[in-house]
């Protein structure tokens, strides 16, 4: 049974699946990504800065390097498990606001509203941040300009990014595809040193036990989730894939084969040079892999390669991220100037401008604890994992609204497969609670600031609908 098209709460024509027929008039976002635009976004968010981090803290939780390459491969299918439960969302309900409007759809206005609120002051934002620091950070070992360089890298980043994005969906899609690229050319690098680069003898035996750790497969598989955390970005751009609903399916899976792939070899490039001894004893394990192969001249550029890569995950939350605020100024008067859509560039410029905003706000918190890196991690984790348990929530109260819904792609094995990706997140929420410090306390304290201005708002706190014309398309 199929609805008749209806007229949305803002005056735009829409069918039952809250498509819109005439997609792409003035004011409203366009179907501009390709299949390739769009898989480039979700590898470049998940493929930042992490693996070159986190594998240390893995190989420090494992027995061997036959669990630890096993951690990577089991990241990769819970990711998949995940992948699965938002191709399903996003090919029923695509839409700009991605988690956004799937919680607004399950829960009402009140949940949605405080995850846009976490979203635009907590979860993209510092996520923004972070990335950006670790940017300036490498940034600042290749050429100083004094006690502030970190933060003034990181400043110009935000700026630039922002200004990029805010000229078009085509020009952040370039550079996006540009930058991972790049990116895919310095693993490669770093692939080509570990395996055709290595001093014989190098590696430590591959089954030593990590040095003075104490072996936890649970901890390791929270720094692996992290690692591969940004997939579920995906959402935000359903809307805007050429293809349609069927090829955003394709898109989430096709991305975390390649994630995947990509992890396990680098890993294993890893393991051959240091072995796991080696590499649960580093604190910068790729750039340990690179001296030890290539020389000094390697570290500085491991600086380069790590800075593209967090200069491709920086870009692709920005574009993600003020879609949610724009979904939010649709829908709340007191937000109404971030639901402003640029029909010439086809961007959010308003949602742009203020996430840039709040972003080098966080930057400039950075500057006085000097425990940059840890603490927004620290500030963004329970919040996001939190989020993230709602919407695989969001899919089993979906089907019981709607069970007649047009679903051109459902979720395998249901209801075991968005099962296990609820007890993942719930875990993963937990662990972010225990395992962190003064840093998620703060980011909970903002969370809780939006309840009460959401409290605070009137209960007919709506964008008022305007009146559709053929020309207006408002």
């Amino acid at each position: 049974m199929h609805e008749k098209p209806r007229l949305s709460k803002h005056g735009n024509l829409q069918d039952a699946f809250g498509q819109k027929p005439e997609a792409g008039r003035s004011g409203e976002p366009k179907r501009a990504l390709s299949f390739t635009d769009a898989v480039a976004v979700i590898v470049g968010i998940v493929v930042g800065a992490g693996i070159f981090r986190t594998p240390s803290l893995v190989a420090a939780n494992t027995e061997s390097s036959t669990s630890f390459l096993l951690t990577w491969i089991l990241g990769g299918a819970v990711s998949l498990v995940g992948a699965l439960c938002y191709a399903e969302l996003t090919t029923t309900y695509p839409h700009t606001g991605g988690d956004y409007h799937f919680l607004k759809q399950a829960f009402g206005r009140r949940l949605s509203f405080l995850f846009a609120w976490a979203r635009m002051s907590v979860i993209q934002t510092g996520s923004i941040a972070l990335l950006c620091y670790i940017i300036g950070d490498y940034l600042a070992q290749i050429h100083s300009i004094g006690t502030y360089t970190s933060a003034l890298y990181a400043v110009l980043v935000v700026a630039a990014l922002t200004g990029i994005n805010i000229i078009g969906v085509r020009a952040g899609a370039a550079a996006q595809k540009l930058l991972v690229a790049l990116e895919v050319l310095g693993i490669l690098i770093i692939l080509v040193a570990g395996f055709f680069f290595a001093p014989a003898g190098s590696a430590p035996p591959a089954t030593d036990p990590a040095p003075e750790q104490g072996n936890s497969l649970g901890l390791a598989m929270v720094f692996v989730l992290l690692t591969f955390g940004g997939w579920n970005e995906a959402a935000y751009i359903s809307a805007e894939l050429k293809t349609g609903r069927r090829g955003m399916a394709k898109v989430l899976i096709l991305s975390i084969f390649i994630i995947t792939a990509i992890y396990v070899l680098i890993n294993v490039a890893y393991l051959h040079v240091l072995g796991l001894s080696g590499m649960a004893g580093s604190d910068a394990v790729a750039g340990d892999l690179m001296r030890l192969t290539l020389g000094e001249g390697g570290v500085v550029l491991i600086g380069l390669i790590v800075t593209v890569s967090a200069l491709t995950s920086a870009n692709a939350t920005i574009f993600t991220g003020a879609r949610t605020n724009y979904a939010l100024g649709r829908d709340f008067k007191v937000f109404e100037a971030l639901g402003k859509w640029n029909p010439q560039t086809s961007t959010p410029v308003t949602a742009f401008v203020v996430q840039g905003a709040i972003s080098l706000a966080l930057i400039g918190l950075g500057l006085f604890t000097r425990n940059g890196f840890e603490t927004i991690v620290e500030y963004t984790a329970p919040v996001f994992w939190f989020f993230l348990l709602m919407v695989g929530i969001a899919l089993f109260v979906l089907r019981r609204k709607n069970p007649l819904q047009q679903r051109p792609f459902r979720v395998p094995f249901y209801p075991v497969t968005p099962l296990i990706f609820c007890f993942t997140s719930a875990y993963l929420f937990y662990s972010s609670l225990v395992y962190t410090g003064l840093g998620a306390v703060v980011g909970v304290v903002v969370l809780l600031l939006g309840i009460l201005l959401l409290l605070a708002l009137p209960t007919n706190d709506k964008v008022q609908p305007t009146k559709t014309t053929p020309d207006s398309g408002t």
